[in-house]
C-alpha cells in the first residue's frame, strides 16, 4: 500500500492504454482503493467508488469491465469515460467519479502534494 501524497502509484506502462489499474494508497483522509485510468499518455486516479450506489467498479480484484472506452460498473452498469471518469450512461449519468491528484514524473503517478482534487 503506498503512504500518503508523493509516493509512486504505479509505472504508467503498467496501466493498460484505455485500460485501468487498480491500486491501494492511503491518503491524508486515510486508506483508498484507487484508479488509475489511461488514454495514451493521459493518467487520471479516481476513488474505485461508483457514485450511483457507493460500491466499487470492479467484478473480481483488480477486474473490471472495459467496453468501446468506457469503464462499466459491475454493479448497476453505470459507464464511464476513459480517462476523465465521467459517466455518460447509466443510473448515475452527468456525476463523475472522485477524483485524487496526481503527479506524473519520470514515467511515475504520484500522489500529488495536495491530495484529494
Amino acid at each position: 500500500m503506498t503512504e500518503v501524497e508523493g509516493a509512486a502509484l504505479a509505472k504508467v506502462q503498467e496501466i493498460p492504454d484505455g485500460g485501468v489499474l487498480e491500486c491501494q494508497a492511503v491518503l491524508a483522509s486515510g486508506p483508498a482503493e484507487l484508479l488509475l485510468l489511461r488514454a495514451g499518455e493521459m493518467v487520471r486516479c479516481f476513488h474505485n467508488v461508483c457514485p450511483h450506489a457507493g460500491r466499487s467498479l470492479n467484478w473480481a480484484p483488480g477486474k473490471f469491465l472495459i467496453e468501446s472506452g468506457l469503464l462499466i460498473c459491475a454493479a448497476h452498469g453505470a459507464s464511464f469515460s476513459i480517462p476523465e471518469g465521467r459517466c455518460v450512461l447509466g443510473p448515475c449519468r452527468g456525476q463523475s467519479l472522485s477524483e485524487v491528484a496526481i503527479e506524473v514524473h519520470g514515467g511515475e503517478v504520484r500522489v500529488a502534494a495536495q491530495g484529494i482534487a
